[in-house]
């Protein structure tokens, strides 16, 4: 089943949340600030986008500008510092199987449906 890991307060994930309801496809939703994922299902997300860690990092977040940005994290820390504060992880995320993307631009969800 399809899923998106949404945050109700985004635009761009309200937009994509829309966009994946006019497919008529059956999806989950994942409100990732309540339900905040484990290392292992983040780091999991990761390899299915087949990016680097700090790729899904929200870098202009506050939280990230006055904690992280001026540190060397490796691939491990920057993936618990996404889940220690799950406000950095980029958004809105969709999930197909074993592909996902950052629906950013929407247009890129429509790749894996």
């Amino acid at each position: 089943m399809i899923q998106i890991y949404h945050n109700p307060r985004c635009t761009k994930s309200r937009e994509c949340l829309a966009f994946l309801e006019e497919t008529g496809q059956e999806y989950e939703i994942v409100k990732y600030l309540e339900n905040i994922p484990t290392y292992e299902e983040l780091k999991g997300i990761i390899e299915k986008l087949g990016i680097k860690p700090i790729e899904l990092v929200r870098r202009k977040e506050k939280i990230w500008i006055e904690n992280f940005k001026d540190k060397v994290l490796n691939d491990e820390e920057i993936i618990q510092a996404m889940i220690s504060n799950p406000t950095l992880i980029e958004r809105p995320i969709v999930i197909n199987g074993n592909k996902a993307v950052i629906a950013r631009p929407l247009e890129s969800a429509a790749v894996i449906l």
